[in-house]
């Protein structure tokens, strides 16, 4: 196999350098992907700046890769060369440990994030069959990429915490995450508000689905909302004004965060213990949710907003995530 040819950091917050590299011999569980485009999300920059101080230099970054296979292993009977498929967050898993045989292998004890083992910001990338997701007709491969990380973060929540399609959801956040979460509860049937501090966003958010749009940045129509929601989602990586959230919780309520806020959340006991309410967490999802996203997505039509770079053009493409102007999700094409 010749060499990858990839963008990476060779240091902690460094610009992203073209980057070779040996991938070595293909593994008989694995295959190589020829790049299409890749999404460029938050979690790209905390690895890039070692914010979780887990980064290993030089790091190849991209976990949102969507293109076909070329390459495959002699024990992969599941996928065919030319084959349009996705990779998210996850790239390898061991199948043996508990998380893995109960279906949640997102979770695998031992398992192997797609950027550990050099990501898609490369003309190729390797991960394990199971990893390599196939994209159903009808969904646009150039943006299908976000679909993978920040649309399967959004989507398990609703399968694993058991929303209904007559609940009332509030989404915190309207960003990458956000306008798709917002997208996938109206297609769920919920009765769908948003939280954000873009009061401009208003008829966008309208067009995408939300029923109801409340500024998060005035107390008074937060405290408006008492008693209002079954369901939360917080897709924000700030701290928030959690009890007065909560205190928008009905009996049985719920608050679901996926975003990493860097403090703990201080949520008072009492709020949790009057109305039976929980407070959870949740991360990505399993390729078999993975598989039922994309089909609820070319059902429903529902499709990440994004702005296209050039690959070549990784580093002015960071800098406009960075600026704060993203609409809603950036991608590079190869």
């Amino acid at each position: 196999m010749s060499d990858i040819n990839a963008y990476a950091a060779r240091e902690a917050g460094g610009k992203l350098e073209p980057y070779s590299y040996d991938p070595g011999p293909l593994g008989a569980n694995d295959v190589e992907i020829d790049v299409v485009a890749c999404g460029l999300c938050h979690s790209d920059l905390s690895m890039i700046n070692n914010d979780w101080r887990a980064s290993r230099y030089p790091i190849v970054p991209g976990h949102e890769a969507v293109g076909t296979i070329r390459a495959k292993g002699n024990a992969v009977t599941s996928l065919d060369i030319g084959q349009m498929v996705g990779v998210g967050w996850n790239a390898k898993s061991c199948q043996t440990c508990q998380p893995c045989l109960s279906g949640t292998q997102q979770r695998c004890n031992t398992g192997v994030t797609t950027i550990a083992s050099r990501g898609g910001f490369a003309d190729r990338v390797r991960v394990q069959d199971i990893w390599a997701v196939p994209i159903p007709d009808g969904i646009d491969p150039v943006t299908a990429g976000p679909l993978f990380c920040g649309g399967i973060t959004v989507f398990a929540p609703f399968v694993n915490f058991g929303l209904k399609p007559t609940d009332r959801v509030g989404v915190i956040g309207i960003g990458g995450l956000g306008h798709l979460a917002v997208q996938f509860a109206n297609a769920w049937g919920c009765e769908v508000t948003a939280f954000t501090s873009s009061q401009d966003k208003m008829d966008e958010l309208k067009t995408l689905g939300a029923h109801r749009v409340v500024n998060s940045r005035d107390r008074g129509a937060l405290k408006a909302q008492r008693g209002y929601f079954d369901f939360l989602i917080s897709t924000v990586n700030v701290t928030l004004d959690w009890p007065s959230y909560m205190a928008t919780l009905r009996s049985n309520g719920q608050l679901i965060t996926v975003g990493a806020a860097p403090e703990p959340m201080g949520v008072p006991a009492f709020s949790l213990i009057s109305g039976g309410k929980s407070v959870g967490g949740s991360d990505t999802g399993a390729p078999h949710e993975v598989a039922t996203m994309l089909e609820f997505c070319a059902r429903h039509d529902i499709k990440p907003m994004v702005e296209t770079f050039d690959m070549a053009d990784v580093n002015d493409a960071i800098a406009h995530l960075k600026s704060g102007k993203a609409r809603y999700r950036v991608v590079l094409k190869t």
